[in-house]
């Protein structure tokens, strides 16, 4: 396990799929200066979508993902895992020899990607978040079996603009997508909650909605940024008597943390069926 790092990627990038995901790591490759905008080619069949990046970015566009992908270097899969299958094909087919293929469908395997794509084709799977949207995405690589630690090097140089990169054998992905894949939809929820105390309590909705976001951010940060763990963190705002303590106690009646674990396990279950 390792922590990606941001360096230059040679050659030409060809992103097929340029819906939220795709999009989202284009603006941190570009922002950031990883792959000149030049030397980058998004496909869609949404012309209005390629306008819009073309207009923003300065990257070419193509609605002809084998023409796109002929030229390509580096292609990267920013498809839904439904529309995958029927898209494969046609990379297969225009795929030079020596690209590096890098998926970002969840679920879709290392094996099914490894037998609709050309023997001996680098492959990298990637289990990223929607927090790639504003750059905090965590992302984990796995590697197939011809990917060499050059290729994982390429695949973190492209992520790391927009978060965090780690490493892990891809028997690991099913949990991976059940803790931070599905994660920021727990937290949503438990946000959603915490602004429908508040409001019951007598806040009104913006000013509760306001507090719940800052102190989940902030708590967030101090956890990233802190040595301690969760538990000391926890501690040292638990005085003895005090409000947290009365709500700690609730919680722990209420099963929370044994919800967490049942609703991780049933996402990791979940996850290994779909694949």
């Amino acid at each position: 396990m390792r922590l990606g790092r941001r360096k230059l990627v040679d050659g030409t990038l060809v992103i097929v799929g340029s819906g939220q995901l795709g999009s989202a790591l284009l603006r941190g490759l570009v922002r950031s200066g990883t792959v000149p905008p030049e030397r980058v080619v998004c496909t869609d069949l949404r012309t209005e979508q390629l306008a819009a990046l073309e207009a923003e970015h300065g990257v070419r566009t193509s609605t002809d993902n084998r023409t796109a992908v002929a030229e390509a270097d580096v292609v990267v899969l920013g498809l839904k895992p439904q529309v995958l299958p029927a898209v494969l094909p046609d990379v297969a087919q225009s795929l030079r020899e020596g690209a590096l293929v890098i998926s970002l469908a969840a679920g879709v395997t290392l094996e099914t990607l490894e037998a609709g794509l050309p023997d001996g084709t680098a492959v990298v799977r990637v289990m990223s978040n929607t927090p790639v949207q504003v750059d905090r995405a965590m992302s984990v690589v796995a590697a197939g079996r011809e990917a060499t630690d050059r290729h994982l090097d390429t695949a973190e140089a492209l992520l790391t603009p927009v978060g965090a990169v780690l490493r892990l054998d891809e028997h690991h992905l099913d949990a991976v997508t059940a803790l931070s894949g599905s994660g920021p939809a727990y937290l949503f929820l438990f946000a959603e909650a915490m602004i429908e105390a508040g409001v019951l309590q007598g806040l009104p909705r913006d000013v509760a909605t306001q507090l719940t976001g800052q102190t989940l951010l902030g708590a967030a940060t101090l956890l990233q940024d802190s040595d301690q763990t969760p538990a000391a963190l926890r501690a040292a705002v638990t005085s003895p008597g005090g409000t947290t303590a009365a709500a700690l106690r609730t919680f722990e009646q209420q099963g929370l943390r044994a919800a967490v674990l049942d609703a991780v396990d049933a996402a990791t279950q979940r996850s290994r069926a779909l694949g």
